[in-house]
């Protein structure tokens, strides 16, 4: 990250001037026998001005991190941003932010039609920390807001 103030990306990146929901290549490193891992910021709520509650990122995050596995191969990590406005997806392998969008729109359409009655994986205390902190409700609102802002205005982070 040449010019950059801060090493960490995020923090180089102007949260006042992206517009959510989006899916934004935020790195690519190639390892040295030529690997490549890249990582989308996958934005749910505006920064700044709205976030998720923890319960709902945990329900999203079972959820998406078992079913975009059916979608990608070679996923790393789906994991929750500490300011909860979104999630980052890691990944071997060189694709795009449209790529990941269309994918990202297949699971959480599952997500967001996602019934009462159907067990979340991984919703155990075998399987999970804190698996009493769920909320299903409002992970498929999140779901649903961030396929329409995507289905409205495109996959796009930056403001025009």
């Amino acid at each position: 990250m040449k010019n950059s103030k801060y090493k960490v990306e995020s923090f180089n990146l102007d949260h006042t001037k992206v517009v959510a929901p989006y899916v934004r290549l935020a790195s690519k490193k190639v390892g040295e026998k030529g690997d490549i891992v890249t990582k989308f910021d996958i934005r749910f709520s505006q920064p700044n001005e709205e976030f998720m509650i923890n319960a709902a990122i945990h329900t999203l995050e079972h959820l998406v991190a078992e079913y975009i596995r059916d979608e990608i191969s070679g996923i790393i990590d789906f994991s929750p941003m500490g300011c909860r406005t979104g999630f980052y997806l890691t990944l071997f392998g060189d694709v795009d932010e449209k790529f990941i969008a269309e994918k990202m729109l297949n699971v959480l359409e599952k997500v967001a039609n996602w019934t009462d009655d159907k067990p979340i994986p991984g919703l155990d205390p075998k399987e999970c920390g804190n698996y009493k902190e769920h909320d299903l409700k409002t992970a498929r609102f999140w779901a649903e807001k961030w396929i329409s802002g995507i289905k409205t205005k495109g996959y796009q982070w930056q403001k025009n």
